[in-house]
This record gives structure tokens, C-alpha cells and sequence, in this order.
């Protein structure tokens, strides 16, 4: 229970840290930093589901408000620094890569689950379900409130990119505003 508290705890500081940042760009990924922590978060709830939902609605969000800010302000990409932007993205990929071989090393083999309730799901999910797909079975009988819950952030995410990536109040030569005829 304390891996929940400090992880919370952390979540709020770069919360805080994310709003009192000067540059947009450090704010977003501070942003990003918190999102990633709520999937972890998830992770040590034992929820992977959720927390790969998470982590997919991060990376899309991420990638869009960082998209937006470099098009507004492009402090640093255009100054040289490109040795030290390459050994920043060597590093991080190479943490990255070292940090998912360890995680991958550390899974229990295919088909012997660590959770009781996987297991029950494997044995009776067939017989109680009538499905002739155990993992559909599993997402509809077992999980649909879960699963309604995940399509609704995912739908959720695709509203909002979709606000913020229109053109919205952009007029063609000779339009006038329809506020300004009446």
C-alpha cells in the first residue's frame, strides 16, 4: 500500500510542477510524467488492462500537445545541439530496452498464469460462457463493464484530439461572422 501512496504523492508534485512551469513544452511532458505514473499505478493495482489503455491514451495525447507546442514555440531544435539531442535519445532508448528486458525475463511462462482469478477464467470460462473464444468470452461475460469503461476513454481521447486539432475559426478571404451581420 505504500507503493500506492508514493506513487500518488509523486503523481501531485509534478502535477504542481507541471502547472508552475514557465515553458510549455516542460509542462507538457511533466504532463506526460504524471500520466505515466497513474499507469504504473495501475500496474501495482494489478489493473494491466486499464493501465495499457492508460499508457495508449498518454502517448496519443503526448504526441498531439507536443505536435501543437513545437509548432508555436521551437526554443532549442534549430540552435545545433543535435550531439547532445542523439545522446539524449542513445541513453533513453538504451535504459529503455534494458528496463524492458527485465520486465519481460521476470513474466511467468504462457499458460500458467500468477492471479487465481486468470486461472478460474482459463478453466470454467469455456463451460460457463458458451463462447468458442476463451478471450472473448473473458472481454463480454467476464470484463464488459471494464471494457465498456476502456471504449469510453478511448472515445473520450478521440473527441479531444479531434478538438484540438480542427481549424476552427480560421475564415476565407470575403467571409464575414455571422455575429457581425446581426
Amino acid at each position: 500500500m505504500m507503493q500506492i501512496y508514493l506513487l500518488l504523492g509523486a503523481m501531485i508534485v509534478v502535477a504542481i510542477l507541471a502547472v508552475e512551469l514557465k515553458d510549455l513544452l516542460s509542462s507538457i511532458v511533466a504532463l506526460g510524467a504524471v500520466g505515466l505514473l497513474l499507469c504504473i499505478a495501475f500496474i501495482t493495482l494489478k489493473a494491466p488492462d486499464v493501465a495499457i489503455t492508460q499508457l495508449v491514451v498518454e502517448i496519443l495525447c503526448l504526441i498531439i500537445l507536443i505536435r501543437a507546442t513545437l509548432k508555436r514555440d521551437l526554443p532549442f531544435s534549430t540552435t545545433g545541439r543535435w550531439f547532445l539531442n542523439t545522446l539524449i535519445a542513445v541513453i533513453f532508448i538504451s535504459v529503455f530496452l534494458l528496463v524492458a528486458a527485465k520486465c519481460l525475463k521476470d513474466l511467468p511462462q504462457f499458460g500458467y498464469p500468477i492471479m487465481r482469478v486468470a486461472g478460474t477464467y482459463l478453466k470454467e470460462g469455456m463451460t460457463k460462457t458458451g463462447a468458442a473464444n476463451i478471450v472473448s468470452s473473458i472481454e463480454l461475460d467476464y470484463r464488459a463493464y471494464d471494457t465498456l469503461g476502456e471504449a469510453t476513454v478511448l472515445f473520450a481521447t478521440v473527441i479531444g484530439i479531434l478538438a484540438i486539432v480542427r481549424k476552427s475559426g480560421v475564415k476565407k478571404e470575403g467571409e464575414e461572422d455571422s455575429e457581425e451581420n446581426e
